[in-house]
């Protein structure tokens, strides 16, 4: 049985920032997630895109700020239940929690955090004979390691940000980048798009719009595609074929846990903590609903710093906390009292 104050189910930033704001309070965590590495979506889905919106950041690599809160949070030494699943949910007598994945791991905790981000992804397949055959053995609905498609043929099909993000990224790296979308118009970011028609006169991305993939070919693994264009067939050789479709989010075995759902996000208090409807389970960034809510990166940060207040004082009733701040305790002195506090600030200023 792993003990904690706080399981946070899902590490992705905004869970793992929820670790910083408990240390901060000298509460304990704990992290459950069912991919084999922290970092959620950030890490999973793309690792090198940079983010424009974290303060103080200019901007980020996605899999470099999960770097960053990594090394932030190592001096509260949170644990780590990977490649698991939290699964099922017991409330004691008591009015803590125990947690149990879908490997048996049992997780005892005063309070959860939901912090799963848009819950678990599918990617949304195109429909083809025989995809299933060639998946990992040609057919990739990520790129988790661009290394991958080193001095690759690769064929990405797609007309979103996703597509045309990617097919920049490896023109780099591959030998070979087509892009098939079945429209001449991309719905991606206009300078992407720029950037695509840049590399396509430069001859290091081939176009070809509109289009559509309808078959794929090999013995054993992925040799060549046959694509419909302007009602013709022709057929392309690859090594590689990644249709950036889309993915569909589910929240998985949560679902079932009796919290308050509406349009696969859970539904929680905001005007006081991000609570649900069963007290000592808490739900934070992309996967929580309430009016207003805006599913970004610095407003899960928002909601864990106040959901970690509210585990405090649930798990030490009547007792007064007084807000401090790092710039004048440090992480270390969060434990004292305001007076202390108020000495460190005299003497900073001496």
């Amino acid at each position: 049985m792993i003990e904690t104050d706080i399981l946070i189910i899902g590490a992705g930033p905004t869970g793992l920032f929820t670790v910083f704001e408990a240390g901060l309070l000298k509460l304990k965590c704990h992290i459950i997630d069912g991919l084999p590495q922290p970092g959620g979506q950030l890490t999973e889905l793309y690792p090198k895109k940079p983010i424009f919106d974290i303060p103080g950041f200019p901007s980020v690599l996605a899999g470099d700020l999960v770097t960053n809160l990594m090394e932030q949070i190592k001096q509260f030494q949170p644990g780590f239940t990977l490649n698991e699943v939290a699964e099922k949910i017991e409330k004691l007598e008591d009015g803590t929690f125990i947690v149990t994945s879908d490997k048996g791991t049992k997780h005892h905790a005063n309070a959860i955090a939901i912090a799963g981000g848009l819950g678990s992804f599918e990617p949304r397949k195109p429909l083809l004979e025989d995809i299933e055959f060639y998946e990992d053995k040609g057919v990739e609905y990520f790129v988790k390691d661009p290394e991958l498609f080193r001095d690759k043929k690769i064929v990405i099909a797609g007309g979103g940000d996703s597509a045309l993000d990617w097919s920049i990224f490896l023109a780099d790296v591959a030998s070979e980048v087509t892009l098939i979308h079945r429209r001449n118009e991309f719905r991606g970011a206009l300078d992407s798009v720029e950037k695509v028609q840049e590399l396509k006169h430069a001859g290091k991305i081939h176009m070809i719009t509109p289009a559509e993939v309808v078959g794929l070919n090999g013995a054993e693994h992925l040799e060549s595609i046959d694509i419909e264009e302007n009602g013709a067939h022709r057929n392309i050789k690859t090594d590689y074929f990644i249709p950036l479709f889309g993915l569909t989010p589910k929240l998985g075995p949560i679902a079932h846990w009796g919290l308050e759902i509406e349009k696969n996000a859970i539904k929680v208090n905001n005007a006081l903590d991000y609570q649900t409807n069963i007290p000592g389970i808490y739900a934070i960034g992309d996967v929580n609903s309430y009016p207003g809510k805006l599913k970004l990166i610095l407003c899960g940060f928002h909601e864990a710093t106040l959901m970690c207040q509210s585990v405090y004082q649930r798990m030490n009733p009547g007792k007064k906390y007084v807000l401090k701040y790092t710039t004048v305790s440090g992480v270390d002195g969060f434990d004292g009292t305001r007076k202390e506090a108020e000495k460190a600030v005299v003497k900073s200023i001496d």
